[in-house]
């Protein structure tokens, strides 16, 4: 039988008295699945000794919103307005009855190829999320079976459940947006989730866990929310919601049931500690919502954790206001990838970058606020005090960050040094439940090019359907126009 592991590197993040602290010159002894020892002067017998030098060894990232998708951000990114874009169904394709856009086998393997991007950036708790602009309806028990295969096989930490609606928003002919909703339908993928959880709960070990995952709020019905919420608290799962995402889907709210995003969940018992809600940005006062009202207050009261993915939203102009105010008000903040590529890293340093800016000075944020959002936030937020953080008894869930990276720069802080600096590409091995699922950049049984060719040729053939899915039907090259005229070959 294999006996402790002892793991030591230039600096460690472990754990004390109720926060991250720093180790010099550290070590971290792994036995079994658990961390046995963090400090200094172990003294125990141990079977194998590992020094990564001028490295870092950390707890992994917990992604409450991790990107289970192929890149679809670039779709969206200069080719704008989204209606006019594809990324809102026209009644035309309504009408002729939407379809999967992806086979079943493409739905496997895109799990599992999204699941190896989550591991080589150091994610080792993931809760996944796709879009379901390309699907017929929801996600299917079929496709989340095969997750939890692919989770068990690659060693991820994953907590899974197929994603379902009651409604959808769509153009009509004339240009106007509309909402289509079917309660009978969501109602129908709730129970298959329900029925996931129960079969899955615990699965491959504990590795994988459950959750329910209403997709947005403005395609849910108050009955479909609060029969979710109840089926959550029975089964003790998290439940995910996006919402307060959107200048649309707040009017959206308002319109169809008279109270704001925040106002509607509090109004129908949904909110509460198992509560984990992506993305918070869209609140009274900030981002286009000049409606007077106290929906950081609700959010902060009801317990729930607000998902902060700064990345995808800087990209389309967006800015949280601010996870320093949402800090000061005591409100719970998990951290998110929600677009490719999956880096916790960048997305950190996106943070921070606009949280100053938004609040206008330096020392609005500082790196470990972060740092500690994507490993301990994320971690309270599934009510798992053993992840996201390095101390015996604690989940040996960690990753090595390599300080001899070319670009990494220099340190006089390793926490600031990667906020600075660092990208995925320095993580260089990590290891889930005390199994190395990466080891020097390799993770087995992983062909990377092989990988890299079979989703782009599976990307080409979601790119060839946009007309059918897009309004008035364009032709791809004026759906997608390029960046510059190309000049082919004669």
């Amino acid at each position: 039988m294999t006996g402790p592991i002892l793991l030591t590197a230039r600096w460690v993040v472990g754990h004390a008295d109720g926060r991250h602290c720093l180790y010099p010159n550290g070590q971290v002894v792994i036995s079994g699945d658990r961390v046995s020892f963090v400090g200094h002067g172990y003294e125990g017998q141990v079977s194998r000794r590992i020094d990564y030098g001028n490295a870092l060894i950390g707890p992994g990232f917990v992604d409450l919103d991790a990107l289970s998708d192929l890149d679809t951000t670039i779709l969206g990114y200069d080719n704008q307005p989204g209606w006019k874009k594809g990324r809102i169904w026209p009644e035309t394709y309504m009408q002729a009855g939407p379809f999967e856009m992806y086979s079943e086998e493409e739905l496997i393997f895109q799990k599992r190829y999204a699941f190896s991007r989550l591991i080589r950036s150091g994610i080792t708790t993931a809760l996944p999320i796709a879009s379901l602009f390309y699907r017929e309806w929801g996600e299917t028990v079929g496709e989340f079976s095969a997750a939890a295969e692919a989770a068990r096989d690659l060693g991820l930490r994953v907590y899974l459940g197929p994603a379902y609606r009651a409604g959808n928003v769509f153009v009509r002919h004339d240009g106007t947006i509309d909402y289509h909703f079917d309660e009978e339908r969501g109602l129908s993928g709730l129970a298959d989730a329900i029925a996931f959880c129960r079969k899955f709960e615990g699965h491959a070990g504990g590795l994988v866990r459950t959750m329910l995952a209403p997709d947005r709020i403005e395609t849910c019905t108050a009955d479909l929310l609060k029969a979710s919420a109840s089926a959550a608290e029975e089964l003790d799962v998290p439940i995910r919601l996006h919402c307060c995402q959107s200048v649309f889907e707040y009017e959206s709210v308002l319109k169809l049931h008279g109270l704001g995003p925040a106002e509607w969940l509090e109004s129908l018992g949904f909110l509460s500690p198992r509560a984990i809600l992506p993305h918070g940005t869209h609140v009274n006062g900030a981002n286009g919502i000049e409606r007077p009202g106290r929906d950081l207050e609700i959010l902060r009261d009801g317990g729930s954790t607000i998902v902060h993915c700064p990345l995808v939203f800087a990209r389309v102009g967006v800015a949280l206001h601010s996870f320093r105010k949402y800090r000061d008000m005591g409100i719970r903040i998990g951290m998110g990838t929600d677009t490719y590529p999956p880096d916790m890293f960048l997305n950190m340093q996106a943070g921070m970058m606009m949280c100053r800016t938004v609040e206008g000075r330096a020392d609005a944020c500082r790196s470990e606020e972060f740092y500690d959002a994507a490993t301990v936030g994320g971690a309270d937020a599934l009510n798992r005090p053993d992840l996201g953080r390095l101390q015996p008894g604690s989940a040996a869930d960690l990753i090595v960050v390599d300080f001899d990276d070319p670009f990494m720069g220099q340190a006089i802080d390793p926490i600031q040094t990667l906020m600075l600096n660092a990208t995925a590409r320095a993580v260089r091995t990590v290891m889930i439940a005390g199994r190395f699922v990466m080891e020097d950049g390799v993770i087995p049984g992983i062909d990377e090019a092989d990988y890299h060719r079979r989703a782009q040729r599976q990307f080409d053939g979601l790119v060839a359907k946009y007309p059918l899915r897009t309004f008035n039907h364009p032709p791809v090259e004026e759906i997608f126009p390029p960046s510059y005229p190309m000049r082919t070959a004669q």
